[in-house]
């Protein structure tokens, strides 16, 4: 019996989709609910898992565009239910651990992904006793990581690929040496070939492309700057963070602060939170904030729905959580739909000062920026505070030059006094 691996629908507005990756090859054993491939669509990024185990057929070759619903692959399930019982497909509580672990002919749990000639082999006990993804196998196997120095957060203590990204980040002392030799004889040989490369954009770097041409040409988009004194915010900061990640299991970022300035600043200036709809203007009840976040496949701003309502903490679980679904392909269309406003954080790469594209048909979009000590004059003193600069873009078709000052300048008051948050003053 053949179960066809078909491509599913993300959205109404999206009609095909690339096959990124496969996971296995043609002919491996998978098993149920196993990470199978990847698509890109121009929003989004999804793993497609397997319905049920059996032998894989491949259908459609990587690098592929398919429509949504087409049948890229088949799942072979005839003679494996039928098997006889043998140790590799005996039910577990039939075979003690120790029999398990001495049986000659014993299969792993989870298969592993065939090695490419620049991937390192990983040592057979360090991924054998875990259980990962596909994905987060490739990783690990590619960076030589001991998965037991890696803490996972996924349902039961699972590591995900975030949880192997973030452990690069956090520790790049702790990658091997013989990556780093094998980068930079990579980095050589590419050196040496001086030869041109030319690489196909991906469906989410062309809608990229294409949703910034759109902004730049048919808005009427202007600048304002202003800076923020951080030195309230960064102690309020000091002074609960333990406390408040002891109390809502999240540490407590700047983001939460300029997110909920802007959400009191756009109540008081609603028209940047309106959009212009051919000879209308179309004004929210809401505050739907977009959040822009950098991956390895492209920009993407997943929204955080009705951000008046929430919290310093919920509002940090969010982005919290759309980070995680970005790393481990788990993005959904609805995650990207329906935002009134956007704020994008330069800073965390070292911008010091930037004009942000409006993310159309949205009217206005904040640019923070990095946090860089500064001589600043303070009661007729010149003082060191850490200061940021901040950038409104916005639709001057609908925001006229004093909303846009004033709307900067009390998301400046409210950062600098965070208290004023709290109290809506």
């Amino acid at each position: 019996m053949s179960i066809d691996i078909k491509i599913p629908s993300v959205g109404e507005s999206v009609q095909e989709a690339v096959l990124a990756e496969w996971f296995k090859k043609d002919g491996e054993t998978i098993q149920k609910d196993e990470a199978l491939l990847v698509i890109e669509t121009d929003k989004v990024t999804l793993e497609v898992v397997a319905e049920v185990g059996g032998v894989l057929k491949i259908l459609i070759k990587e690098g592929e565009t398919v429509a949504i619903g087409a049948v890229v692959g088949q799942i072979e399930t005839a003679g494996v239910a039928t098997k006889s019982p043998t140790p590799e497909s005996a039910p577990e509580r039939s075979v003690p651990p120790e029999t398990k672990a001495d049986a000659p002919e014993e299969e792993p749990a989870i298969p592993k992904p065939a090695l490419s000639g620049k991937e390192v082999p990983v040592q057979k006990s360090t991924l054998d006793d875990i259980p990962l993804s596909p994905s987060v196998r490739r990783l690990v196997a590619e960076k030589n990581l001991d998965v037991s120095k890696i803490s996972g957060t996924g349902p039961g203590g699972r590591i995900s690929k975030g949880d192997v990204l973030l452990y690069l980040e956090e520790a790049p002392a702790g990658i091997p040496e013989k990556m780093t030799t094998q980068v930079c004889e990579d980095l050589s040989a590419a050196q040496a070939s001086e030869e041109v490369k030319r690489v196909k954009m991906s469906p989410i770097r062309k809608r990229i492309a294409e949703r910034l041409l759109e902004s730049k040409q048919n808005t009427a988009m202007l600048t304002t700057f202003n800076e923020i004194d951080m030195q309230q915010a960064m102690d309020m900061r000091g002074r609960y963070k333990e406390a408040f990640k002891k109390k809502h299991e999240v540490s407590l970022g700047f983001m939460s602060f300029f997110i909920k300035a802007c959400v009191e600043a756009l109540k008081e200036i609603p028209e940047i939170n309106a959009f212009v709809d051919g000879s209308d203007f179309v004004y929210h009840p809401y505050q739907h904030i977009g959040v822009a976040i950098g991956s390895d496949r492209g920009l993407v701003v997943p929204v955080i729905r009705h951000a008046e309502r929430l919290s310093f903490a919920g509002i940090e679980k969010a982005i919290i959580d759309y980070v995680g679904k970005i790393k481990d392909n788990r993005l959904e269309l609805a995650d990207l739909e329906g935002g009134t406003f956007t704020v994008s954080n330069g800073g965390v790469y070292g911008s010091l000062l930037s004009t942000p594209i409006l993310n159309t048909p949205q009217s206005g979009i904040l640019g923070m920026h990095k946090i860089e000590k500064r001589p600043v004059v303070v009661n007729d003193e010149i003082v060191v505070r850490p200061m940021m600069y901040v950038a409104l873009s916005y639709d001057h078709r609908i925001v006229d030059g004093k909303g846009a000052v004033t709307f900067l300048k009390r998301v400046k008051e409210f950062v600098e006094n965070p208290e004023r948050i709290v109290l809506e003053v």
